[in-house]
């Protein structure tokens, strides 16, 4: 992970271009989701959207020590998936499914990233409160990034909205800081203490992301060496925004209509 760095207020507006670009994608690409719909068919959309937008995939060729580079433009989280699922052809989504889809486009240098979890057709009304729950502590969260308060102070909020509804939060992984680089530091766990942790400031851009699980909150990494699913096999949802701090607060850089739904 690459060191932090405070963004000023041109880069910022350039993060604007990256993170509406990347919210542009993921609206296409969750247009698309439906019974019946292979994965692969999510990627080329993804694929036809970075292109349309004049962007480049910060996914595509991602490496990482001792894993091969990461093969697409999209991460897809479906089911009891956490994270980092691989698109492929032989891959359809199901009525009942829950899909979660993490998209990351970078514009002259400047990198957006977001997610969001999709209901695939008719989903049941525990799936329903997970994706309300999860999408909420994010929320909340994010409210909490202003200049003066602290890391934890964001990290209690996303363990605060799962646990007090009788979720769990992932501990191995979290959100990050992003700009130039897609991972800077610092990061930022989906568990904390309030009041604790680096002090946030001024210019600093922050991937917040919450994943929340039904049941425990312990994960396994899959035979392709990428994909992260939960152990017990219990659904699991992914919501990421790209958050700027301002000094009057902060601005969410990746939004979207989508968000509206």
């Amino acid at each position: 992970m690459d060191k932090l760095r405070i963004k000023s207020k041109v880069e910022i507006e350039k993060m604007k271009r990256s993170g509406q670009a990347a919210a542009t994608v993921l609206k296409r690409v969750g247009e698309a989701i439906a019974p019946g719909v292979s994965t692969a068919e999510l990627e080329r959309i993804s694929r036809e959207t970075i292109a349309e937008v004049n962007s480049i995939s910060s996914f595509l060729g991602y490496q990482l020590p001792d894993h091969e580079p990461y093969p697409a433009t999209i991460c897809l989280s479906i089911n009891d998936v956490v994270i980092h699922g691989i698109p492929n052809e032989n891959q359809v989504l199901k009525d009942g499914d829950i899909i979660g889809i993490d998209t990351a486009v970078s514009i002259d240098g400047y990198h957006g990233d977001n997610a969001y979890t999709f209901p695939v057709g008719d989903i049941s009304p525990s799936a329903a409160r997970l994706l309300k729950v999860t999408r909420s502590s994010l929320y909340d969260a994010i409210a909490e990034a202003k200049p003066g308060n602290r890391i934890g102070d964001i990290s209690s909020q996303l363990q605060e909205g799962a646990e007090s509804n009788g979720f769990s939060v992932l501990q191995n992984f979290s959100g990050h800081g992003i700009g130039r680089s897609l991972h800077e530091a610092p990061e930022v766990p989906c568990m904390g203490v309030a009041g604790r942790g680096l002090r946030l400031r001024p210019g600093m851009v922050l991937a917040i992301e919450t994943m929340v699980n039904v049941g425990l909150p312990d994960v396994q990494i899959l035979a392709d060496g990428w994909t992260v699913a939960t152990v017990d096999g219990s659904l699991s949802a992914l919501f990421e925004h790209t958050v700027a701090i301002l000094s009057d607060g902060p601005e969410i850089l990746t939004g979207s209509t989508l968000w509206d739904i």
